[in-house]
């Protein structure tokens, strides 16, 4: 599955159902460019869930509904409501396992 871009817009509507994880970001963090293949290759082998970015400098509202201090910062939500967050560059394998943890 292919990762959304998500905006102050878009957001609302994206999460809204199902399990989704958002990796919030921006271009000039070291550790968001680290982030980025590592959260790519987790969407493209995982099933059932909708993987999206949020720039925390273009949708500063979205960080800051849920207390988005650090980047990266990952966020699952399950329906809408937050189910597991994590902060800071994130492995591959824990990824996996908060979505699984989230279905």
């Amino acid at each position: 599955m292919s990762v959304e871009h998500l905006t102050e817009q878009t957001f609302d509507s994206a999460v809204a159902s199902g399990v989704c994880v958002v990796d919030f970001w921006a271009p000039w963090c070291g550790p968001c460019r680290m982030q980025g293949p590592i959260f790519e290759s987790v969407a493209a082998e995982t099933e059932g869930a909708k993987f999206f970015k949020v720039n925390v400098d273009e949708a500063p509202a979205v960080a800051g509904r849920f207390g988005v201090q650090s980047i990266p910062t990952i966020l699952v939500l399950k329906d809408g409501v937050e189910a597991d967050v994590r902060v800071g560059v994130t492995a591959a394998a824990a990824l996996k396992a908060m979505v699984a943890s989230a279905r």
